[in-house]
């Protein structure tokens, strides 16, 4: 079934800047993944925000968020 269209998903074409100033433990976790994944930090920000948008639209139609091991052992994520 397709979705609808919504905001979350509407493409824009053209770029935009944005000033934030991110908590402590934000600008830890984008460090940690420009050295996990040798992004740049806009890049790793642009992917992070995608993926949010991507799980918070899943969790909205009740999908949950689960993680599977090597073992096979799953465990839901709660994403506040």
């Amino acid at each position: 079934m397709p979705r609808q269209t919504d905001k979350l998903h509407a493409v824009r074409a053209e770029n935009e800047r944005f000033t934030v100033t991110l908590i402590p433990t934000a600008v830890q976790a984008v460090t940690a993944l420009m050295r996990l994944t040798g992004l740049s930090k806009t890049d790793v920000l642009n992917r992070s925000v995608q993926v949010y948008g991507f799980l918070a639209q899943e969790m909205a139609e009740g999908k949950e968020v689960l993680l599977r091991d090597k073992e096979g052992n799953t465990e839901r994520v709660h994403i506040v």
